[in-house]
């Protein structure tokens, strides 16, 4: 089974409250060949919410506890979003999830780039706090970028 980030898919279930629809993506959670999960939301957070990113490092640092997740305001959110992570990992675990297809640059499911925590708008190399556990439990993330690229 293919597991899908639900904005890729369509859902308006993004912080701003938009999606960020790939049409191959969307054909396969129609066809029954892949299932959607937004590790935001079932990590307890609405949409919309505040744009939040990470201070100090990347999901691996989140992980290891030398970093944290905080929106906009400055609120930490870290907690929320390692919960919506280990229920991410769980719902993968149950799907036996062959793939998993994550949003680039996301605090959560970015693959390469997340952004670098100054609400600059700048990205830098790194992984969201999602893609770092899936990827230490062996699971194999990928961006919808390189996700299009592998159906060209």
């Amino acid at each position: 089974m293919i597991l899908v980030s639900s904005c890729l898919a369509g859902v308006e279930c993004r912080y701003n409250a938009t999606h960020r629809l790939v049409d191959k993506i969307h054909e396969l959670v129609e066809q029954g060949r892949a299932k959607m999960v937004c590790p935001e939301l079932l990590g307890g957070f609405q949409t919309p919410r505040e744009p939040a990113e990470i201070v100090n490092g990347t999901g691996e640092e989140v992980l290891d506890g030398r970093a944290k997740i905080v929106e906009k305001s400055g609120s930490d959110v870290t907690e929320l979003y390692l919960l919506g992570a280990q229920r991410t990992l769980e719902l993968a675990r149950e799907l036996q999830a062959t793939i998993i297809v994550l949003k680039e640059y996301s605090p959560s499911c970015g693959g390469k780039m997340v952004y670098d925590g100054s609400f600059s708008n700048t990205r830098m190399v790194g992984v969201g706090v999602t893609t770092a556990l899936l990827r230490r439990e062996g699971f194999k993330v990928i961006s919808e970028e390189e996700f299009v690229e592998m159906m060209v």
